[in-house]
């Protein structure tokens, strides 16, 4: 500390290039709080149900597989169910095939499933006796302007109609609303259509359920509850996975790709990216101050303190934006979660990021520093005053 004010001085000497590789260091690091919030979520998917309210389940060996509906049955009769509703992927666009839109064929009971949401008792009555009736969240309906009695035609990417072709056409009789600000945003943003509608219109389906969704009467025997629904296809040719929808949903994305490696190989281009660009910058900036170097030297600092000074001011640099760029995923991540409609679920840069982090800040100064810090050691004060 008692070093502090030079340090500090010949870190903004030249108070541009600091400034931008300040920058260059805030982002590296605000990926790094946000991509390692997204890797610790996806490395504790399914560890546990406890205390979940609502289980879904689905096909053990891929979210793309089926399960036969009638499971529904059996899943209702396990201890600590009280309902079972299902649901398959419809997979809709809007007018354009870039406007995708989440929409599922669910069971006549899986609104009743999610409290959080619903619509009026007549929208509801309407949906119930129109075929070809849909629910849409309250998002969706603002975001294009839709309105009950509205014909919506959906272009499926997955599921031909009768008629052999992907368009099908639906009636709008109900939006879905939160009963309370914010609450479960993602139904704010689907449409939800009849699945016997669904199933009797296409060739593919016949009978097929994509999940189901469960509500638990004790959250606090959510796990026992999983475990019990898993054991009635246990050695089956549709053996299942239940858990938490937060946990289900991440785990159709893992099942995408390896996310850890993903992410690790993300991180690791943009650190080694990291090093040479704040390599050059502390090597460029050595450079410049030779001269001033010599001269503490001559003044008597040890070579031992020029090497810490130039190694501090290299560390300090790094931390100085690593520290920012971390404060900022951290204010970002819950911003991120509430704004996707709770499609991700991103988790606080918790104490183990923050030590992951800080370390690596402090490795990688090090590491950048070392070299230009091993030259200012060992210069020679004749020579560098003579420029030489």
């Amino acid at each position: 500390m008692k070093y502090l004010h030079l340090i500090w001085a010949a870190l903004f000497r030249r108070k541009t290039r600091t400034l931008l590789t300040l920058v260059s260091i805030l982002t590296a690091f605000l990926l790094f709080g946000m991509l390692d919030g997204v890797r610790t979520s996806f490395a504790n998917v399914g560890k546990s149900a406890a205390g979940a309210k609502r289980l879904q389940t689905g096909s053990k060996l891929s979210f793309i597989e089926t399960l036969p509906q009638s499971l529904q049955a059996r899943i209702a009769q396990v201890p600590g169910v009280k309902d079972v509703a299902y649901a398959n992927w419809f997979g809709g666009a809007y007018q354009d095939p870039h406007n995708q839109v989440f929409s599922f064929a669910v069971s006549p009971n899986y609104i009743d499933q999610y409290p959080e949401v619903g619509v009026t008792p007549a929208e509801r009555k309407a949906f119930d006796a129109t075929r070809t009736g849909v629910l849409v969240g309250d998002a969706l309906a603002k975001k294009y302007h839709w309105k009950v009695g509205d014909k919506l035609p959906l272009q499926s990417n997955i599921f031909p109609n009768r008629d052999g072709s992907k368009n099908w056409s639906f009636d709008i009789v109900g939006i879905i609303r939160a009963t309370k600000p914010d609450d479960n945003q993602f139904l704010q943003g689907v449409v939800l259509m009849h699945w016997k509608y669904f199933d009797e219109s296409n060739p593919y389906n016949r009978g097929q359920v994509g999940w189901y969704v469960s509500s638990v009467a004790d959250a606090s025997q959510s796990d026992r509850v999983a475990k019990a629904i898993d054991a009635l296809s246990a050695n089956s040719d549709h053996e299942t996975k239940t858990m938490t929808e937060q946990a289900a949903m991440a785990s159709w994305m893992k099942q995408m790709g390896n996310i850890s490696f993903i992410v690790i190989s993300i991180m690791g281009a943009v650190f080694f990216t990291l090093l040479l660009l704040t390599g050059n910058t502390m090597a460029q900036a050595v450079r410049e101050r030779t001269s001033e170097l010599a001269v503490l030297k001559t003044i008597g600092f040890s070579s031992a303190a020029v090497l810490g000074l130039v190694l501090a001011e290299s560390v300090l640099l790094v931390l100085l934006g690593g520290v920012i760029g971390l404060g900022l995923a951290a204010l970002l991540g819950p911003i991120m979660s509430a704004g996707s409609g709770g499609m991700l679920n991103m988790p606080p840069v918790g104490a183990a990021s923050w030590a992951i982090g800080v370390g690596l800040m402090v490795g990688i100064g090090l590491l950048v520093g070392v070299l230009p810090a091993l030259r200012a050691m060992r210069l020679n004060i004749v020579d560098a005053l003579a420029g030489r």
